[in-house]
């Protein structure tokens, strides 16, 4: 029995789910596919930081999490390898730079708006489906990118990221931490609340060193974090599993074409030392249903032409952005001490200049 839909959405992610709200609200027949669920691993323990654009397309979806889900983040401190430090704090009158959100949370939030949108349909198979636009978020490991030919370009880091959740023995006081050292670099994110104690562990070490700690017990990596953080952030403890991945800088060639688009990581990752990877998709959703409403009357929903204009829209920010993570992560990984003089120097010297920590963080904040 054939189903016909407007949108065929490929992906059951944060941006997969964002872009069935915002199609349905253009009262778009939504198709939103998931296989089956596989059986479930360890509980989800990463945290996304969101900026103020990402937060208000949620908001106007109604999925935004109350506290202490999303907690703000007041403030950044940012640490070179030998004595560089940057300072930043929201501009234009903020209270805050961004917010910390709890992925679980976030996701049931979304799932509960799509029960009270009859425009989406949520399906296990692709048999029968008929769609005049099929839009991949599957995220980095997508599949679908093959049914249409797309080449995937991917620069492995020979790193891992290590995620984890930890109770930390004093308040955060809403401030955000990352280290860069020798390479590694390491992110202490506040969660729990304004006035909370927990804190998001995102830890990008090489590999070797990534497989050496995530066989150690509990304690022994505490004690190896803690070494790396310093005792200024307080007494840490773990409460949760380290979740570890590898990271890459990878593209799609090509977003579009007759009938599909890709959006979010299916389309583009980048590395986490800024904490864009979501922000980035999440705009990707906001330009692709902008597009599709403003087309002309006669343009059919996957006409080459219309989805092109969304890939120009997007690509210049994404392949900044990629530039940006990728020149940092290349700076820092070299171990010579005047690549580490001078990269501290830069450090320094840019946290002194407030013309471009002001621009810089008015980008982060979206």
């Amino acid at each position: 029995m054939t189903q016909r839909f407007d949108v065929c959405i490929r992906g059951d992610g944060i941006v997969a789910r964002s872009l069935a709200l915002l199609l349905a609200r253009e009262r778009l027949r939504v198709a939103l596919y998931h296989p089956p669920e596989r059986t479930p691993g360890h509980a989800d323990v990463r945290a996304y930081a969101l900026n103020l654009a990402s937060r208000e397309l949620l908001e106007q979806l109604r999925v935004w999490p109350d506290q202490p889900q999303a907690t703000p983040v007041t403030g950044m401190q940012v640490w070179g390898d030998d004595g560089g430090r940057i300072d930043f704090h929201p501009q234009n009158g903020a209270a805050e730079m961004a917010w910390l959100v709890e992925v679980p949370a976030l996701e049931e939030q979304l799932a509960q708006a799509l029960r009270f949108a009859p425009e989406v349909q949520r399906l296990d198979s692709l048999e029968g489906v008929q769609a005049a636009l099929t839009v991949v978020c599957e995220g980095r490991d997508s599949r679908s990118r093959q049914d249409f030919g797309v080449q995937w370009t991917v620069k492995p880091y020979a790193q891992k990221a290590l995620a984890a959740r930890l109770i930390c023995s004093q308040r955060h006081g809403g401030l955000a931490r990352q280290w860069f050292q020798q390479g590694d670099i390491l992110a202490l994110l506040p969660l729990g609340g304004a006035e909370g104690s927990e804190l998001a562990l995102v830890w990008s070490v090489g590999s070797a060193r990534a497989a050496e700690l995530e066989a150690l017990p509990a304690q022994e990596f505490v004690q190896a974090l803690q070494a790396a953080a310093g005792p200024e952030v307080g007494r840490l403890s773990l409460s949760s599993q380290v979740m570890g991945w590898p990271l890459t800088l990878s593209r799609a060639e090509r977003w579009v074409g007759p009938g599909w688009a890709l959006a979010g990581d299916a389309a583009h990752t980048v590395h986490p030392l800024a904490g864009q990877g979501l922000n980035l998709g999440l705009a990707d959703v906001k330009t692709l249903a902008r597009v599709l409403h403003e087309r002309e009357y006669w343009r059919g929903l996957g006409d080459e032409k219309l989805l092109r204009r969304y890939e120009r829209s997007r690509q210049a920010d994404v392949l900044a952005m990629g530039l940006v993570t990728d020149g940092l992560q290349g700076l820092f990984s070299h171990s010579d001490a005047r690549w580490q003089a001078l990269r501290n120097w830069g450090m320094n010297a840019l946290g002194r200049n407030r013309f471009i920590t002001t621009w810089l963080t008015r980008q982060a904040m979206g």
